[in-house]
């Protein structure tokens, strides 16, 4: 009994030297990964305690707008109720998304002309040529004289010439320039563009829709026959799907600035 009971000691007795060193041991590995995981923490604060709190906090404040009150919790994923473990992204626009009409500026006949660019030419303005046309002038549209656009038009049959701010085609800018008594060796000039614009606003109904004889939706209307990047009250181009054709700004863009521009 007694040697049972000393051999029962002694086994006893090694296992606990035997966890003493094994715990030991395990403590000693530890300490240079913890030394080497400290080199990759902020300054001042510690892998194992973070200063100024818990390395992980486990909930936050929130605010819940439905019910009006502030609660705590946690959610992994973002629209779950709860702080969400993913910060969420910034709302960002679109990069096909239209930034909307810029401010219009200057006399009604100066804003409406701003209007019809935006529909028209918004990058170039009075340099703009057409983007179908697969042969460009070998210069600005405003350093060349209309008979230079004149004899690019003949030279490169066969595609799109739509030039300009106001993107005049070659039988309306040939009549235009008749009718404004111009010649071939004017410079395309903004001058000069302007002038033609206004010879199309005033067939349009310009004298008409200032002095009240003609309603604002009318005028609209004839604009939109003119510009195809204009739309009709459909919300599209009178023109649609015709050379590709569609409208640049929508029915309800285009009736606040009206209204804005025709009050009355």
């Amino acid at each position: 009994m007694a040697r049972c009971s000393g051999h029962g000691s002694l086994s006893q007795n090694g296992v606990w030297m035997n966890r003493f060193w094994l715990v030991t041991f395990g403590l000693l590995w530890l300490l240079p990964v913890a030394a080497v995981a400290e080199m990759f923490v902020a300054p001042g604060q510690s892998l194992l305690r973070a200063s100024g709190g818990a390395l992980i906090q486990a909930s936050l404040p929130l605010y819940d707008q439905a019910k009006k009150v502030t609660t705590t919790g946690s959610s992994l994923f973002i629209g779950q109720s709860g702080r969400s473990l993913f910060a969420p992204r910034p709302p960002r626009a679109l990069p096909w998304a239209d930034p909307g009409l810029p401010a219009l500026s200057g006399s009604p006949v100066q804003r409406l002309r701003q209007l019809i660019q935006y529909a028209e030419s918004r990058r170039d303005g009075y340099d703009a040529v057409q983007f179908g046309a697969t042969i460009k002038p070998d210069k600005p549209p405003t350093q060349m004289t209309i008979g230079e656009i004149y004899d690019w038009i003949d030279a490169t049959l066969g595609q799109p010439h739509a030039i300009g701010r106001y993107q005049f085609i070659p039988p309306t800018l040939r009549s235009l320039v008749k009718r404004q008594g111009l010649s071939e060796q004017h410079r395309f000039s903004p001058e000069v563009q302007d002038l033609l614009a206004n010879a199309l606003l005033e067939d349009a109904g310009w004298t008409a829709v200032t002095s009240g004889a003609m309603n604002r939706e009318t005028f609209m209307h004839n604009l939109a026959k003119i510009w195809a990047g204009l739309p009709t009250d459909t919300g599209k181009s009178y023109y649609h799907g015709h050379a590709g054709n569609k409208a640049a700004i929508t029915w309800a863009q285009y009736d606040t600035e009206m209204r804005r521009i025709f009050p009355g």
